[in-house]
């Protein structure tokens, strides 16, 4: 992979890393404790505990993938980055591109 390619990667991971964050500290505002003392409908509280549960999840999801584009990043001049794990085999920039948390190469991840 040529260093041109790598330092466009390198800034779409931070952009990533970024947006992850940001995406992090809305679901954490999300899903705060659900108080008593509010004045709603018991409908109204159960829709609120079923939207927090979902953004629980969503907050668990962009946790990980944060995980992943760190790791990424600190992997990315490594000799292993863009190496499929399965097959050895370099990593398609255009696969790497769009999801750069690829561990495997099109032909492995079928």
């Amino acid at each position: 992979m040529t260093e041109e390619k790598m330092r466009e990667l390198k800034v779409r991971i931070e952009k990533i890393i970024q947006r992850t964050e940001r995406d992090i500290a809305d679901l954490r505002d999300l899903t705060q404790p659900i108080e008593l003392s509010n004045a709603v409908g018991r409908l109204s509280r159960m829709d609120a505990i079923n939207n927090k549960s979902v953004n629980e999840a969503a907050l668990r999801e962009a946790q990980a993938k944060l995980a992943r584009m760190q790791d990424n990043l600190a992997r990315l001049g490594s000799p292993d980055f863009g190496r499929c794990v399965r097959c050895k085999n370099e990593i398609q920039y255009e696969r790497l591109y769009f999801l750069p948390d690829s561990v495997k190469c099109m032909k492995c991840a079928r």
